[in-house]
């Protein structure tokens, strides 16, 4: 299904170009980095009255991020979950699972891309400008999924005048390729953008391919550790701007993703079996931004998502459950936000959804037809200064679902100026949200079937929609704007949790689970960042997070939640000009797989070296090795091992570019 090249040559078209800059130096520090997600009005981020974190396109270029997940991975206490039995990532926030983290392109939704959540290891990094992460649901602007937070990926615009660039890498994974020769490229990228225009009209066309022909710890063997695959992204993007302050956008994008995984089943003895997937994405988006004199602002959106996810099955004789799921999401959106008196500024906001779901097995309809869901949310927000260095946000959503009736979700945040004498500055900053999340149409009627691997997941039609509370309570200190300290703690109580129940039911040794409003649960803790900008060319950041959950009804620990994770960063020069390096070392605590039992994951260390050299002013080299330590998880002990999938993996790639 997939081709191999060698190392060589793709390495030598890697020699790829950068964008050219006068340096990291010429951007701006992290915290005057510029943020929206939390209150929809942009703000610096020291400033910002709903915590947020920041993943900065320097960052992106640092760290030579191929996908969103490699773009999140350093994240303080953000966890990145594999997906079983996919090739594929997902995002948990304190403690919180990832069908209730939002994922968002400019604000705007997106369709799980498997199971109930969205992948972020299909969504390529292309044209970032920013991703902006915000823990727990304390903000107003986002209503059901958004229990555990939202992570709000932002798009930079086309600009005027003739630019481009192109970038390719590739790397192995050494004895783990599963080729089994270690100096075949593994795992290739490319990317190309460019764009032109003028002041009142541009345009830019972006693609990436990525190619991983898996990890093999034992190439002569049939099964493979991580799976095959081929991704293709493709985007347009024009944005008018009629007048000042007056902007139009509109954007189509093209996903695909080809896969293979390959297993062998105990029973009958050594019977070699494997599932094709094939993922097909298309995205329409229309927005508009305008603003008038005296602070004044109106924003609308639109997006249209049509997903398809075709499986099949095959063993040495024949293939066999032909699998066929698409899955619709339309929704719009509009905002608006005016002063009011001397102190307010006031926003408010309606949004309306459609979504609709469809599934075959061998032709045969799965769920009964077409499902469909509908949505309408109103919301309102007060941004109130009553002194200078006191900020409150209380803020109000209100949903009205076609399945599940009205709700009403409260939200309240506050940020106090303790001190600000210039170069010292500490405040405190705190957050109270009302979370609501109704089954998504895959919960309710999708089948996830895993029968390979020995079990199946069916919807439930009887569910009932998840409530929660999110409580968020800080603090932080600056210095200079180039060193910071902030800790924050953290408690999450949901209510009518769904998770999976066994229903006792085996069919062919196939185990059959189902989704039920089974749970009442809670998680805690406290996370630490602090960094230190001591110049354009030296960063150092650290991060802790120390997180507890509880099921209410055992006791026990919910699964898969470490209760440590903790992540160092440095950036600095080498001796030659223009050439600099970067590491992250990253620290995860030993968690539960089944608390009931005292089964545990081990914990583990890993970390990555990267290297950037600006030839010249177009053409950079770059070159990396990720999980140095070579942490990977014991193969024999899937169930209970939830360390890397991959070992040691060595790149180099180039990047050049033209323009400004």
């Amino acid at each position: 299904m997939c081709r191999q090249g060698s190392l060589f040559a793709l390495a030598a078209c890697g020699l790829a170009v950068v964008i050219p800059q006068a340096g990291w130096g010429a951007e701006a520090g992290y915290l005057d980095e510029l943020v929206v997600t939390g209150t929809r009005t942009e703000r610096q981020l020291i400033d910002t009255p709903v915590r947020t974190e920041v993943v900065t396109a320097r960052e992106l270029e640092r760290t030579h991020a191929r996908s969103l997940k490699e773009a999140l991975v350093n994240v303080p206490g953000l966890q990145l979950r594999e997906i079983h039995g996919k090739p594929g990532y997902e995002v948990w926030l304190q403690g919180v699972e990832a069908d209730r983290v939002l994922i968002l392109i400019d604000g705007m939704p997106m369709t799980a891309t498997t199971g109930s959540s969205v992948d972020v290891s299909q969504l390529a990094v292309l044209d970032i400008e920013r991703i902006e992460v915000v823990k727990g649901a304390v903000s107003a602007q986002y209503g059901s999924s958004a229990i555990g937070g939202v992570v709000n990926v932002i798009t930079r615009a086309p600009k005027a005048g003739l630019a481009g660039s192109f970038s390719a890498d590739a790397g192995t994974y050494g004895d783990q390729n599963p080729s089994g020769d270690e100096t075949d490229p593994a795992l290739y990228s490319t990317r190309a953008t460019v764009q032109g225009g003028n002041d009142h009209l541009a345009l830019r066309l972006s693609a990436s391919h990525q190619h991983s022909d898996g990890v093999d710890r034992e190439p002569e063997t049939w099964s493979q550790l991580g799976d095959e695959y081929d991704r293709t992204d493709l985007s347009l993007r024009a944005d008018w701007l009629p007048a000042d302050q007056h902007r139009i956008s509109a954007a189509v994008a093209r996903f695909e993703e080809d896969s293979e995984s390959r297993y062998r089943l105990g029973n009958p003895v050594n019977q070699n079996q494997g599932k094709n997937e094939t993922v097909e994405r298309t995205r329409f988006a229309l927005s508009g931004d305008h603003g008038r004199e005296g602070g004044v602002r109106a924003g609308w959106s639109a997006v249209h998502e049509v997903l398809n996810d075709d499986t099949i099955k095959y063993s040495r004789i024949e293939d066999f459950d032909d699998r066929r799921a698409e899955s619709t999401l339309s929704k719009a959106s509009a905002h608006f936000g005016v002063p009011a008196l001397a102190s307010h500024y006031l926003q408010g906001g309606v949004d309306v959804t459609r979504e609709t779901l469809r599934q075959t097995k061998d032709g045969i309809s799965e769920v009964g037809g077409r499902k469909e869901r509908k949505a309408q949310e109103i919301w309102f927000q007060d941004t109130w200064m009553p002194v200078s260095r006191l900020e409150i946000v209380p803020g109000v959503r209100f949903q009205n679902d076609s399945d599940f009736g009205s709700h009403t979700a409260p939200k309240i945040n506050a940020r106090f100026e303790l001190v600000d004498s210039g170069r010292l500055n500490s405040f405190l900053r705190g957050g109270v949200g009302a979370g609501y999340r109704v089954p998504n149409l895959k919960e309710r009627h999708f089948v996830f079937d895993h029968s390979a691997l020995g079990y199946i997941v069916k919807g439930s039609e009887d569910l009932k929609p998840e409530e929660s509370v999110s409580y968020q309570l800080g603090g932080g200190v600056t210095w200079d704007r180039s060193a910071w300290l902030e800790a924050n703690t953290f408690y999450n109580d949901i209510e009518q949790l769904i998770q999976t129940a066994d229903t006792g039911a085996v069919n062919n040794g196939v185990m059959e689970f189902q989704y039920e409003n089974i749970a009442e649960a809670r998680t805690w803790g406290f996370e630490t960042t602090a960094g230190w900008e001591p110049s354009s060319d030296w960063r150092l950041t650290a991060g802790y997070t120390y997180t507890r959950t509880e099921d209410k009804q055992t006791g026990n620990e919910l699964g898969r939640r470490p209760r440590h994770q903790a992540n160092l960063g440095i950036d600095g020069p080498l001796l030659l000009n223009d050439l600099s390096w970067s590491a992250r070392i990253r620290y995860q605590g030993e968690e539960f797989v089944d608390a009931s039992n005292n089964g545990k994951s081990p914990a583990y260390t890993t970390a990555d070296l990267k290297l950037n050299y600006q030839l010249t002013d177009q053409v950079r080299l770059y070159a990396g090795a990720d999980n140095v330590t070579d942490e990977q998880r014991d193969a024999s002990n899937s169930e209970e091992d939830f360390r890397p999938v991959g070992g040691r993996f060595l790149y180099a790639g180039l990047k050049v570019s033209f323009g400004k």
